[in-house]
This record gives structure tokens, C-alpha cells and sequence, in this order.
């Protein structure tokens, strides 16, 4: 089939190969442009761009594609079957929607209607969920509104993060998508019941309120790494959060004091144990090698 691919991060780039893999003609890539990123803030090509330009596919970035006349019109002079959009990060107006043959597709990472949005692996663990998975979408102007054209669910570990869950479901992102390409569409409208929207993400999201039960920070923790990553502060020094883990202690301290020298702090109810954490500039370390050259007394508050 002729594709046309749109696609940004890391998530992404396992279904662009397994197209290619399965012998479609990928014949254009749209990709966000190139970020600043690292401590020189050089500029940086998405990992889909990168993976495209591998394989020699050429490769768009418009800034924007609504209201931008030329963009859309290229698009549809390239005479695609199907776009393929995979977290991509611009939304497709209708004309763009319109101009393949059969309409542009969506690899979502929620079992839709649930989590329909930005964030859904996120807002998964976040929730507690028991369950996530994948959705083939054919798109429409609405917000991950379309027609599901096929699902794959997958039981959440307990120990599940936003890291793993993302690459477990990009690649059976990758395997669900070429199942639906190999057999005739059969749409099925979302259900109007179970509805829910994930928010963007911002920096402030991973803020640990320790009044909360540690249960609910357990999950903001999980489900905030690697980006935006939970934290906390000590004496104004901001503390990312890699790992916790919830310690049933009985205890009548205040919300984010230290229980003990080992990094056990007090939540609203019951408390948690951080594992692994990371100060502004150093690399993410164990909190016994952190502990020994910045002790955490017991007593010690934390987040104030």
C-alpha cells in the first residue's frame, strides 16, 4: 500500500519499520522539527526522522499544518492509500484527513473510549488501571473519536511504569497495525459510556504531594518515569523520584516526614520508601549511595 507516515518519538518508530518490514511503500514522513535538547540545546531530529532518514524516505517538519495552505496541498498531491499517524503531535485538519484514498489511521495507546488524548500511558498508571492496550482509529476531526477498527489489551504488572508500558504497547502497536492492514476494515463506533481524557503533561505533574496516600504516589511515581519524572525537594534542592516502593508502617508523622535514616517518608496514609532518586546535574543513583554523601535524617521534612 502507499503510506503516508506522521510520527515523532520513539514510540513511533517500531511501527514505521514494521511497515516497511511488511512491504508497504512508505512514500513520504512528517515528523515534528528538530528540538533543542541536551546541554548545548543543539538541535536534535525526532527519533522518527532519524529512522527515516535511514531509510532514505524523505522527510517533512512544518511548524504548523493548520490553516497552512501550501502544506495541505502537497499532501494531497502525494496520492496516498492511507496516512498513518502514530503520536505525531500536530492535529490533521479535515482536507488532510480526506486526501488518501482510505482515510488516515491512528495507533493510540489506550483501549478507546478510555484515555482518548495526550497521555494516555501515563493517565493509565496514574488511574490505577488494570488493564491498557492499543487502538486502531480511523481518524476523524474529533479529539481520538473515530471508528475502532481493532484493539489488543494487555494486563498491567504491578510494578509497571510509564517506560515499560510504553514499549510493550509500541510494539504491539506495530503488530496490531499490520493484522488490520491485511484484512478488509470493519469499523466499530466508540461507545458514547467509559469516556475519559488525558491531560497534557507538564513539569508540575510529577510534583509529590505527600498528603496523599502512598498508594496514589506509588502510581504518580510509576507513572511518571522517565518524563516528567515525579520529584520532591529538600531545602529547596529539587529530588527526582526513579523508584519507590509502598512500606506498610503504622505511623502518626506528618505528610513527608522522614521516618527513619533509610528514606521512609510519612504519606496521608501509610508510607513510601524512596529507591532511587536524582539531584539537578548528577546521574540517577541508588539511595544508599546518595544517602552517604547526603544524609536524610529521621525527621527530616520533605516538599516544604
Amino acid at each position: 500500500m502507499r503510506l503516508v507516515f506522521m510520527g515523532t518519538p520513539d514510540f513511533a518508530v517500531p511501527v514505521f519499520d514494521a511497515l516497511r518490514a511488511d512491504g508497504h511503500d512508505i512514500v513520504h514522513v512528517y515528523t515534528q522539527p528538530p528540538r533543542p535538547a541536551g546541554r548545548g540545546k543543539a538541535l536534535r531530529p525526532s527519533p522518527v526522522q532519524n529512522a527515516a532518514e535511514r531509510a532514505g524516505i524523505t522527510v517533512r517538519s512544518p511548524v504548523r499544518i493548520r490553516n497552512n495552505e501550501e502544506e495541505q496541498a502537497f499532501f494531497e498531491s502525494l496520492d496516498a492509500d492511507l496516512g498513518i499517524v502514530v503520536a505525531y503531535g500536530l492535529i490533521l485538519p479535515q482536507r488532510m484527513l480526506d486526501a488518501p484514498g482510505r482515510g488516515c489511521l491512528n495507533v493510540h495507546a489506550s483501549l478507546l473510549p478510555r484515555w482518548r488524548g495526550a497521555s494516555p500511558i501515563q493517565s493509565a498508571l496514574l488511574a490505577g488501571d488494570a488493564r491498557s492496550g492499543i487502538s486502531i482509529m480511523q481518524m476523524d476531526a474529533g479529539l481520538d473519536t473515530g471508528d475502532v477498527l481493532a484493539e489488543a489489551a494487555i494486563d498491567l504488572a504491578p510494578d509497571e511504569t510509564a517506560s515499560t508500558l510504553h514499549d510493550r504497547l509500541s510494539f504491539l502497536g506495530a503488530e496490531l497495525l499490520i493484522e488490520t492492514l491485511r484484512r478488509p476494515f470493519a469499523p466499530v463506533p466508540q461507545s458514547g459510556q467509559g469516556v475519559t481524557y488525558a491531560e497534557r503533561l507538564t513539569r508540575e505533574t510529577g510534583r509529590i504531594d505527600w498528603r496523599n496516600p502512598a498508594t496514589i504516589l506509588d502510581r504518580q511515581v510509576r507513572g511518571l518515569t522517565p518524563w516528567p519524572g515525579a520529584f520532591t525537594t529538600q531545602d529547596g534542592t529539587v529530588l527526582k523520584i526513579g523508584q519507590a516502593r509502598i512500606v506498610a508502617r503504622a505511623h502518626d508523622a506528618a505528610p513527608g516526614i522522614a521516618l527513619d535514616d533509610a528514606l521512609t517518608i510519612a504519606c496521608g496514609e501509610g508510607a513510601l520508601q524512596i529507591l532511587t532518586l536524582q539531584r539537578p546535574g548528577k546521574a540517577m543513583m541508588a539511595a544508599s549511595d546518595f544517602l552517604r554523601g547526603t544524609p536524610v535524617p529521621e525527621g527530616t521534612t520533605l516538599g516544604a
